[in-house]
């Protein structure tokens, strides 16, 4: 599936100047005595995508405190990429190449003296970790910066406005969600990112344009359901787990809340379908409109 790895990071400039601001995937939740944005995320933006559309504008100005899928400190820790590191190591006498057929090494060669990168810093890091290398390059080859991307902005406005902010989830949780991969699916999702390089700036940027329409359709069916349709233990351990894990922490900022209203920014993915965020807000019998 071509679409798996942007989703993973998304899962992670362009000098045209766009004619207003992205249409975004914000919806409000309310119980009658608070309520909980919740804005769907792309993770690396440009700097034409700002300014945000003046409902978010309205959503954030509201909400006394801003949830995210990490907090922003362990987001902006530098330990993080070493914890990713330290997770990816393999075996003891295991390196990448084993983890590949010769064809696919390669190719994983060929790919490396393209783009000046020294193979050798991964040679110990089991295949998802190579897999992400590689998109998040492709990704700001593409002209999308993560430093540009929503959470991080909006992590940058909540502490110029003394807002309290909060994760999710923790680093290890989410590192362990990636390192949960099968072997397969690891070989799998590396071979994918080698074969579709030269396609991944109009794929990514096909999926940047539906973000900027806010049309959650559409992006749910580019990603979420061939994601569910062709990984099905991985889009469950990935999306759904982490969904269902979430829920208990957004009940509470409704049901144990009587004034404060919380803005959460998730990637959008956890937003979208059947087993997103915003479906099962709405099966437990809460007001949910879109914005």
């Amino acid at each position: 599936m071509k679409k798996l790895l942007p989703l993973v990071l998304l899962a992670l400039c362009c000098s045209c100047v766009q004619a207003k601001p992205p249409k975004p995937l914000l919806w409000k939740v309310s119980d009658g005595n608070n309520s909980v944005y919740l804005l769907g995320s792309f993770h690396a933006l440009k700097p034409d995508d700002y300014p945000l559309a003046d409902s978010v504008e309205a959503a954030f100005a509201d909400a006394e405190r801003v949830a995210f899928e990490l907090s922003p400190e362990e987001l902006q820790s530098p330990m993080l990429v070493q914890k990713m590191m330290m997770a990816a190591v393999l075996p003891a006498g295991t390196s990448l190449q084993q983890q590949m057929t010769p064809a696919e090494f390669a190719q994983l060669q060929a790919y490396a003296s393209k783009h000046d990168l020294n193979l050798a810093n991964y040679d110990r890091l089991e295949p998802w970790f190579m897999s992400l290398v590689i998109s998040s390059m492709e990704m700001q080859q593409a002209g999308l910066d993560p430093k540009q991307g929503l959470d991080r902005h909006l992590m940058a406005r909540a502490a110029e406005a003394n807002k309290a902010t909060l994760g999710l989830e923790t680093a290890d949780e989410q590192i362990a969600a990636l390192d949960s991969m099968s072997a397969q699916e690891q070989q799998q999702a590396l071979a994918e990112a080698l074969d579709t390089a030269d396609d991944f700036k109009a794929e990514i940027d096909r999926l940047h344009a539906q973000w900027r329409a806010g049309n959650d359709k559409a992006l749910y069916a580019e990603m979420g359901a061939k994601f569910k349709a062709e990984y099905p233990g991985l889009y469950q351990r990935i999306d759904v787990d982490r969904n269902n894990a979430w829920l208990p922490k957004i009940h509470a900022m409704l049901d144990q809340e009587s004034e404060t209203d919380t803005l959460v920014v998730v990637g959008s993915l956890h937003l979208l379908g059947r087993e997103g965020l915003v479906a099962q807000l709405k099966a437990k019998g809460y007001k949910v409109e879109r914005l």
